[in-house]
């Protein structure tokens, strides 16, 4: 029998979403703040071999990568007192949907102008980006993403309808992308070998919509879209941004994480695609609803937070809701997994609270690490 190899798969809301393009590339310039340096601290803790981070802005294609370098190289890698440096030679900005300014108004307004008539909700091009970092090579020219997917080209797409009958005109359809940023299957080669596709987004939160629930009906079909391509009988209508047609193979092992933004129990939204995903049987079901769900103790730290369902075990959000995944496919096993949070009295507690015990986001983000190992062969 082979020895198993340990693999940490980590996503990350970071909330270091700014005002204006080149704010958060200046702060890092700086030297950092509280906020940046706490986050950095929380990454060098959980040491994930993998991350996921969300909301890290950037140009908005992923050209210009030199601020996640130099957070990579010049906050990430240079430990602190008792934590030391965490290297990831392999980084990869993902491009991005958000801001990115469509070429006619999708609220019926005579010129378009953002944020609402970017392609996926941002002030700018960039604005709420995704990064990948990763201690083991990512192959990028295995790269498949769904930037460019049309919405009305998803089957039963569940488009938003407004009282006076469809929200989006026909000629906003002919241009306006499922994915609000980006659907990407980023293999990365494992130690072993093989290949670890991962299948990371960050879709629309169901929020600031009216009656016609479009951003609900958005979330709901970005989530379809990685159900529909994680099962191949239900992928085929697929075609990504090189032409690509089809679903993932029925034999790769795949993770798929993000900010979900939805949560099965409470929360806005449609919570039947979220449910309807993690009871895939394409999932290792003791992450997705089982015994291994990550949790933690910090969600039972929360004031004033009522009425929800879930447990705060799971919560990975400081408004008391599980947005946020890492999702192993069944042929992974996984070996532990956990919501990086402790409670406001912990010793680290800093890194998530005030000092009345309040949630703060300047202190590192309003989301929480999520993880989860696996085991590989080597």
């Amino acid at each position: 029998m082979n020895p198993l190899h340990r693999i940490r798969i980590a996503s990350f809301n970071l909330a270091l979403d700014r005002a204006a393009p080149g704010v958060l590339a200046a702060e890092l310039s700086a030297g950092g703040n509280r906020q940046i340096r706490q986050l950095v601290e929380i990454l060098q803790r959980v040491r994930p071999d993998i991350v996921l981070l969300s909301e890290f802005d950037h140009d908005g294609d992923g050209r210009d990568d030199g601020h996640l370098r130099l957070f990579c190289d010049g906050f990430l890698a240079r430990g602190g007192e008792d934590v030391p440096g965490l290297d990831y030679p392999y980084r990869w900005l993902v491009p991005t949907n958000t801001g990115k300014l469509a070429p006619v108004s999708l609220t019926g307004q005579a010129l378009p102008r953002l944020p609402q008539d970017g392609l996926g909700f941002g002030h700018f091009h960039g604005q709420y980006g995704l990064a990948v970092l990763s201690r083991w090579p990512l192959l990028l020219d295995d790269l498949r993403s769904f930037q460019h997917f049309l919405w009305q080209d998803m089957p039963g797409a569940r488009l938003p309808v407004g009282p006076e009958g469809p929200w989006f005109t026909g000629e906003a359809l002919r241009f306006l992308p499922l994915s609000s940023k980006n659907h990407v299957d980023l293999p990365v080669r494992l130690p072993n070998g093989r290949k670890l596709h991962l299948l990371a987004c960050h879709p629309a939160p169901p929020i600031d919509e009216g009656p016609e629930r479009r951003n609900s009906c958005r979330n709901h079909d970005e989530l379809r879209l990685f159900q529909d391509y994680i099962h191949p009988d239900r992928g085929a209508y697929l075609v990504d941004d090189r032409g690509l047609a089809g679903g993932l193979a029925a034999d790769a092992d795949f993770v798929l994480l993000g900010d979900l933004n939805a949560d099965p129990n409470d929360g806005d939204g449609f919570r039947a695609a979220i449910g309807n995903l993690l009871a895939s049987p394409a999932l290792n079901y003791q992450v997705a609803r089982g015994s291994r769900i990550p949790a933690s103790l910090g969600g039972y730290g929360l004031k004033g937070v009522t009425g929800r369902q879930g447990s705060p075990a799971y919560w990975t959000h400081s408004q008391g809701l599980r947005l946020d995944y890492v999702l192993p496919s069944r042929r992974l096993r996984a070996l532990a997994s956990g919501v990086y949070w402790y409670p406001p009295a912990h010793p680290l507690g800093y890194l998530f609270w005030d000092k009345w015990g309040w949630p703060d986001r300047r202190a590192s983000s309003d989301h929480r690490l999520v993880w989860v190992d696996v085991a590989v062969d080597t």
